[in-house]
């Protein structure tokens, strides 16, 4: 792990795309802005792990789902086309 210090206004890059600004300090906060090509996906770590969670969730899903799931949408289908 790379540890630098840094002060408000300052910046950090990573490669030559990816900046971190320190952009305000309060107490123990910190916050920090990151410009990033939109390519790059950018998450706090806790919705990282719930989003890689959910994938794992996803893919243990049982093939024997998917015409129960095809029975739902041609029910939502044949509701809206009635409204």
């Amino acid at each position: 792990m790379l540890i630098l210090t840094r002060k408000v206004n300052e910046t950090i890059m990573i490669g030559d795309k990816i900046e971190i600004s320190i952009v305000d300090i309060k107490g123990d906060q910190v916050k920090i802005g990151i410009r990033a090509p939109k390519y790059v996906k950018v998450y706090r770590q806790e919705v990282y792990k719930a989003i890689q969670e959910e994938n794992i969730e996803a893919l243990q899903t049982k093939p024997d789902i998917l015409p129960h799931l095809d029975n739902l949408i041609d029910d939502a289908k044949k509701k809206k086309d009635k409204e």
